[in-house]
């Protein structure tokens, strides 16, 4: 069954209409031709498909695009509307990144990961889960970063580009 949908993309609106099982990535690549969340393994267990939904992170693949209307989707694109990201500079500076299909999955990921931690969130490896600000650690960066693979291993890099612009927001001591 189709049905009318309105998406806010990188701060554009788009009106369309979708088969009602059509995810929030096929909507976003097929019919918006927006790029730059990437089709991994469309079943939510590599990260490349990461978007920013109403600032939280979500694998794109595993959402019904429907149920996106009226939220605020952000890319590794619309992270970068007003020139390049913070992150998207650390990721160059370290060169956290080799064939980069994974990159703005890992980069809209990091945002996330940089808001949560500001906000307290704790992960599996927090330690003190009294804190209102949680310090993002290179244990921490790796455990939120850990549902986003990169099959050429630049992990190594990955971490340093996240700890840099965490240190820069105040989250890393």
């Amino acid at each position: 069954m189709d049905q009318q949908i309105t998406l806010q993309v990188d701060g554009a609106r788009s009106a369309l209409t979708v088969d009602t099982r059509t995810s929030l990535l096929d909507a976003l690549r097929e019919r918006l031709g927006t790029t730059s969340a990437k089709k991994g393994c469309d079943h939510g267990q590599c990260g490349a498909c990461t978007v920013l939904l109403d600032g939280r992170r979500v694998n794109s693949c595993l959402v019904l695009a429907v149920t996106a209307e009226d939220a605020e989707v952000t890319t590794s694109d619309g992270l970068a509307a007003d020139g390049p990201h913070a992150l998207h500079e650390a990721f160059v500076d370290h060169d956290a990144y080799q064939c980069g299909y994974c990159t703005p999955g890992q980069i809209t990921s990091a945002a996330g990961v940089l808001a949560e931690a500001a906000q307290g969130w704790p992960s599996a490896v927090t330690e003190d889960l009294a804190a209102e600000r949680t310090e993002l650690t290179d244990a921490e960066i790796r455990e939120r970063m850990s549902g986003n693979l990169c099959r050429c291993a630049a992990y190594a890099n990955i971490v340093p580009a996240v700890a840099e612009v965490a240190a820069a927001q105040g989250v890393r001591a």
